[in-house]
Parts: C-alpha cells; structure tokens; sequence
C-alpha cells in the first residue's frame, strides 16, 4: 500500500504519541489511539479506541 500525506484536524496533546484524528491526501480520516485488545479484526485492520471528545472537535474542525 502507499504511503499516505495525514493533516492534524483534531489531538488530545501537542505530541506524537497522543489520540489524534487525522484527515487524509486520499479522502479519508484516519485515527491514532490505543490498540483495543480483545477485539479481533481481520488481517491488516485494527480498532482503536479514542476519547468521544476528540470526535467531537474533529467535526467542529471539519465545520459538519
């Protein structure tokens, strides 16, 4: 898969480390958070878990 260009829209922190939700060169969102154990996914997918706020102030950001 290609690499991807990923803009900050939405963070709980300044740092790299932090649940962040990203929008991306492709037309998609992307999100940063804890990796969900005891959930299984298929091949190559995750589920992440994210405080609701930073939903939240993804859409503000995004003005929907």
């Amino acid at each position: 898969m290609d690499e991807v260009e990923l803009t900050r829209i939405a963070g709980t922190c300044t740092r790299d480390d932090c649940p962040t939700v990203y929008r991306t060169d492709r037309g998609t969102l992307a999100v940063q958070g804890d990796h969900l154990k005891g959930h299984r996914t298929p091949e190559g997918e995750a589920v992440v878990e994210i405080p609701e706020e930073l939903l939240r102030e993804a859409v503000r950001a995004l003005g929907w």
